[in-house]
């Protein structure tokens, strides 16, 4: 009998052992991984519908490839200013890839800006056509992989580049990373309704000040994770400008049936100040 009370004692304890590690893996799952397991749930999935079928006839854009800071190749998309400048505009695209509408937008942004635009590919040449694609390829994504390609842009863009990051979505998160990633290269981060990082420790890293654009219908960025976002800045001693629209996650997406004209607008008038006050 005893020898069947330790056997059970013993077995609760390691079940108990095992709940909390798992518990522990769960909650230490850096912001990248929480955007990822979004695309579990089928609320969030079915926010992105099938895109609106487009093709870009680019002026000035162009395919690059560089080489990633593991030495393998990574692949950009990248539009050069009329006119000679450090200035550069990081661009991570939302979770179908770099496509043409990513390619529309960095081309409106270097005209815009007078900057030179690189849009990373974190897919490596993949691109979705669904929202079931979109979650196989967004899933697939390896941290350590994205960096590399991240930190590969930097080394192409030169030791001299002043950077400003921005994303929507998947690039959303994204954008807040490479700008940890760039350190003092880095002038102005600008995310689209992005997992935020929720590191204090991280965060207090940042070289730069941080805008962002949420939807408060967003089933996936909630509120509330943008509410923990502001605290988690304001401990790090970080200056982030929030700005919320009566929308859905995605509003400045024109290839989404939920396209809201009037919130994209405002946030991409409000994106051009904030980068052009820094652009000294």
């Amino acid at each position: 009998m005893t020898k069947f009370v330790l056997f059970f004692t013993m077995m609760i304890g390691c079940i108990s052992i095992f709940a909390q590690t798992k518990m522990a893996a769960c909650c230490s799952q850096s912001a990248t991984e929480k955007f990822a397991a979004l695309a579990n749930d089928e609320t969030f999935v079915m926010l992105h519908d099938a895109p609106i079928s487009f093709t870009y006839h680019s002026a000035n854009g162009s395919d690059i490839h560089y080489k990633a800071a593991d030495g393998s190749e990574a692949h950009g998309w990248m539009v050069k200013a009329s006119k000679p400048t450090n200035y550069y505009i990081l661009v991570v695209h939302e979770w179908r890839g770099l496509n043409d509408y990513i390619k529309q937008e960095s081309e409106k942004l270097s005209n815009d800006l007078g900057a030179n635009v690189i849009a990373v590919d974190l897919y490596d040449n993949k691109v979705a056509t669904t929202p079931d694609e979109a979650k196989t390829l967004v899933q697939a994504v390896k941290t350590d992989r994205a960096v590399n390609i991240i930190k590969g842009a930097y080394t192409y863009m030169g030791s001299n580049a002043k950077v400003f990051t921005i994303g929507w979505c998947f690039g959303g998160g994204w954008s807040l990373q490479a700008a940890l990633l760039g350190g003092e290269n880095v002038v102005g981060c600008v995310m689209y309704y992005g997992m935020p990082e929720s590191d204090v420790n991280k965060l207090k890293t940042l070289h730069c000040d941080v805008i962002g654009f949420f939807a408060n219908k967003d089933q996936g960025i909630t509120p509330a994770v943008v509410d923990e976002f502001q605290e988690n800045m304001k401990t790090a001693d970080k200056k982030l400008t929030v700005n919320r629209y009566d929308a859905d996650h995605a509003f400045a997406n024109p290839s989404n049936p939920h396209f809201n004209k009037e919130a994209t607008e405002d946030a991409y008038a409000k994106t051009i100040a904030f980068i052009k006050e820094r652009m000294k």
